[in-house]
């Protein structure tokens, strides 16, 4: 692990380390949890379990406890350990773990008798690994709201850093595409030129499409316009500025802006002093 990753990882972990993150099916996409992959041991015997949330202190899974999980719990005085895994764009291989916990209680899940949430206090400090994937959605979280209307122009050199496959993409008005140039983008809305007239466009709800690479990943932004520029020499063309709706903006585009926000921030601070 490199030193500004051994750093983040350090300040991940003081930062987030009582909060939980519930695992929906948008953050189990995010993080590259393998699901099938997860399961809780016991001595020598291992249960299939659900990653239902997790902190960097503790965890609750949900699993089906009629096969005699809690009574072996108990007989090993509610000592286990949890095994997660998760893929990663830069390893080959899934990264695997245990981390070393003990139960420290178990409910019926939404009223079941056969299958139980068990939340999990965690022994020891967790895996790097999982301080990183966690840290990188929490981080994520608090700068869309701290910065989220900081605006990143797209130059060529900021289309890099983001990983942005182009600045020419698409905008669904009424369900229907319409070509546009992305001027910039933020963490609560992006401005789009295109051909159009101002005052038929304002107000509209509009579905803004982004390509991402490295890995490949495709997000659709729902949003509005909210107001309209004229472009200097182009009578033809308007600036639309876009607000999201920021109940559907997808954690992985959250992600791509915040690293590009941490990759300059990094940089900044790597700068040689003027002579």
């Amino acid at each position: 692990m490199g030193v500004l990753t051994a750093q983040r990882v350090a300040s991940y972990y003081e930062l987030f380390k009582g909060i939980d993150v519930t695992f929906t099916k948008d953050m189990i996409q995010v993080t590259g949890l393998v699901p099938e992959q997860v399961y809780v041991k016991c001595g020598s015997d291992i249960w299939p379990c659900v990653l239902f949330a997790t902190s960097f202190q503790s965890a609750k899974i949900v699993a089906n406890t009629k096969s005699g999980l809690l009574e072996r719990i108990q007989k090993a005085n509610n000592l286990v350990s949890l095994r997660l895994c998760f893929r990663s764009p830069e390893k080959a291989n899934p990264v695997a773990f245990f981390i070393s916990g003990r139960v420290m209680g178990t409910v019926p899940y939404k009223g079941s008798n056969d299958i139980s949430l068990l939340t999990i206090q965690f022994t020891q400090r967790p895996p790097d690994d999982l301080i990183e994937v966690i840290g990188r959605v929490l981080d994520a979280n608090v700068n869309s709201a701290k910065r989220k209307d900081e605006r990143i122009i797209i130059t060529p050199e900021n289309q890099r850093k983001l990983k942005l496959l182009s600045k020419e993409t698409a905008v669904f008005i009424q369900a229907v595409p319409r070509r546009c140039i992305l001027r910039d983008v933020s963490f609560s809305g992006s401005k789009v030129i295109m051909m159009g007239i101002a005052k038929f466009l304002v107000d509209k709800e509009v579905v803004l499409r982004f390509e991402f690479d490295d890995p490949r990943e495709t997000f659709q932004i729902k949003g509005k316009f909210i107001r309209a520029e004229s472009v200097e020499g182009k009578k033809e063309m308007i600036a639309l500025a876009i607000e999201y709706d920021e109940t559907t903006v997808p954690m992985g585009y959250k992600i791509r802006i915040n690293e590009y926000v941490n990759t300059i921030r990094a940089d900044s601070r790597f700068q040689p002093a003027s002579e």
